[in-house]
């Protein structure tokens, strides 16, 4: 019984397009099937391959960081430490975005309850608080950059998984 998947099988089966699938060969993430009759025929390791691209997607990872972490994968190297490399390397602009998510929020709720007559009156609309919260969002953004830093030096004491 054949194992393999054309294509387009390959594609159905990770909820993906065609094209989607040779982009990914192209940029390595993906590597060059077997080859039958001049069709592509994909293993089961394709199918997994694909599986971890949508998980890297779905955690914000970019397609380099997914090939990054497929190709230690390959070499043998334990799964933990391209994983942890990532999240550590990562986790700043994680903090930093909900930092800046949390900030929009506070405004649209302060906005909600506006009765301003005029944007010129509008303390919403005060550039020093503004130039303040960007000071302070830079300096947050700065903290929680040293802080992973910090837990990224060698020699740490983990708990393995």
């Amino acid at each position: 019984m054949d194992e393999t998947l054309t294509i387009g099988q390959l594609a159905q089966r990770a909820g993906l397009a065609t094209s989607a699938i040779r982009f990914y060969e192209r940029t390595g993430v993906l590597p060059e099937p077997a080859r039958v009759s001049g069709q592509r025929r994909y293993g089961p390791d394709a199918v997994r391959r694909l599986e971890v691209l949508e998980v890297v997607k779905r955690a914000g990872l970019s397609l380099d960081e997914a090939k990054l972490l497929l190709q230690s994968a390959d070499a043998g190297t334990p799964a933990f430490e391209a994983v942890r490399e990532l999240a550590e390397r990562k986790l700043p602009d994680i903090e930093a975005l909900i930092s800046r998510a949390q900030e929009m929020r506070t405004w649209m709720l302060a906005a909600t309850d506006c009765s301003c007559t005029s944007l010129d009156v509008c303390a919403l609309f005060d550039a020093s608080n503004e130039r303040a919260r960007v000071r302070r969002s830079r300096s947050s953004l700065r903290n929680a950059r040293d802080g992973a830093r910090r837990t990224a030096l060698p020699g740490r004491d983990r708990d393995e998984p």
